[in-house]
């Protein structure tokens, strides 16, 4: 279909401005700036959207999610989770190994490429897992066809460790493309994992969620980060470390080179910047996520790194789990993860301590969450409105007001731990390669999202 979108308030490449676009194939046509509407170059027009008022931004690309499929399909799966995508905005997403079977082989990782393209209503790359034995599968990596290798140096759901220092080695020497890293230092955790079990065992009472930054600590954050990024500078790899969490992990990256020249980037999410400790008093578990949510004083430092530049993407680390798994049993059988993609355009949006101002910085949501990715990853036609691109966009209207709600949660798990929280943006329509997926709460599912393609 070709379709019309006027009177939009069109957010690209650090400008606001007035525009209207012609889609038609799939692709971004036409852009008129102002209220003139561009002449259909393409055929008739077959639906024109009024986005008077409402913000017109590339769709977002979310590198980090867990979507479960294959083989934890109770809880989430890629047709689920793709739905909550595309209804907060999300066009395209790369997905995490930790499946099971784990996604370690290249036959595997294509059986993850084929379900998607069944089911997918979003754009869709996944990572292959790096593992202490599998190096020959890594280096046969396509960096054209696969978005990146997924490094966990910090064990977390699935238990994907390396850490053979001479695997890191030639890990980080003969990759074929760009390393995603959890970074957190195992024997750390681990000894301060015995010690809370012991006072357990000696008859202290259970530990609850707020534990869990005593446990993950800062500390452990910082020393696998610094080493990640140690062997990355020493073998010319491409590092992304994902889910910054700390202050002390900020003085590790460099905001004074331009991204397309960046070896070593780094990513948080929208929890981080959200939540603080003080808040596991009140949301407990549904908060537990590794690595954990920490202090007031790094969420701040956060918050002011994705305002200057220290942070290059926001991913939203979406990783479902059932009530069941979070709620039930005690600090030890609690799942760390929870569901966010349907909501983390929505709660950036929100005014936090760097955007308090009359309006929301939308140039810069949209450079963290559409540009960055596009060109970190360098992904092929996608992350910016412009002429001949893919037709991945979203609208925004703000207000009035509106709240989570569990009810309208439309991840597998059903729950959300910003549920009853009031959000002042709301995604009203999502193109998907120029299909319109979501449109006020209704979904057209008729069309599937497509294989990312990599600029390498």
């Amino acid at each position: 279909m070709n379709y019309l979108i006027k009177n939009a308030t069109l957010v690209n490449e650090g400008q606001t401005f007035e525009a209207s676009v012609f889609i038609s194939d799939g692709k971004i046509v036409k852009i008129v700036r102002g209220n003139q509407a561009p002449e259909p170059v393409e055929g008739p027009v077959d639906k024109v959207i009024d986005a008077t008022g409402k913000y017109l931004i590339p769709g977002i690309i979310d590198e980090h999610v867990h979507f479960r499929e294959p083989g934890l399909t109770h809880k989430a799966d890629i047709y689920t989770e793709s739905r909550a995508a595309v209804a907060g905005g999300v066009t395209s997403f790369m997905d995490m190994p930790n499946t099971n079977p784990q996604t370690t082989t290249q036959e595997l990782l294509q059986q993850k490429f084929d379900l998607a393209a069944e089911k997918s209503l979003a754009n869709y790359s996944f990572y292959l897992g790096a593992t202490n034995d599998n190096l020959a599968e890594v280096v046969k990596t396509d960096p054209k066809r696969v978005c990146g290798i997924k490094l966990f140096m910090g064990s977390s759901t699935g238990n994907m460790l390396v850490d053979k220092n001479e695997v890191l080695v030639r890990l980080f020497r003969e990759s074929p493309c760009l390393i995603a890293a959890h970074c957190e230092d195992e024997q750390m955790i681990h000894a301060n994992m015995v010690r809370f079990k012991d006072l357990v065992d000696k008859g202290e009472e259970v530990p609850n969620a707020s534990i869990h930054p005593f446990i993950r600590t800062s500390e452990a954050c910082y020393k696998s980060s610094a080493k990640a990024i140690d062997m990355a500078e020493k073998f010319g790899a491409l590092l992304h470390v994902l889910h910054i969490s700390t202050k002390r992990e900020l003085s590790l990256f460099r905001n004074d080179i331009p991204l397309k020249d960046k070896k070593i980037t780094a990513e948080t999410c929208p929890h981080y910047l959200w939540y603080v400790d003080e808040d596991y008093d009140d949301k407990g578990f549904a908060i537990k996520c590794n690595p954990a949510i920490k202090a007031k004083w790094d969420s701040r430092a956060l918050r002011e790194a994705v305002h200057s530049g220290l942070i290059d993407t926001i991913g939203s680390d979406h990783a479902p789990h059932l009530r069941e798994e979070k709620f039930t049993g005690d600090y030890f059988t609690s799942k760390s993860g929870f569901p966010s993609i349907q909501h983390s355009l929505e709660l950036m949006a929100e005014e936090f301590d760097f955007m308090r101002s009359a309006t929301v910085d939308w140039p810069l949501l949209v450079q963290l969450m559409c540009h960055n990715p596009a060109i970190l990853y360098r992904i092929d036609r996608r992350g910016f409105i412009r002429e001949g691109y893919h037709a991945d966009l979203a609208l925004v209207e703000l207000g009035p007001k509106h709240w989570v709600s569990d009810d309208v949660e439309y991840s597998k798990c059903g729950w959300s731990p910003y549920e009853d929280l009031c959000l002042h943006s709301k995604v009203t329509h999502t193109f998907v390669n120029g299909n319109l997926v979501f449109e006020n709460g209704v979904f057209h599912e008729e069309d599937k999202g497509m294989r990312l393609c990599f600029d390498r």
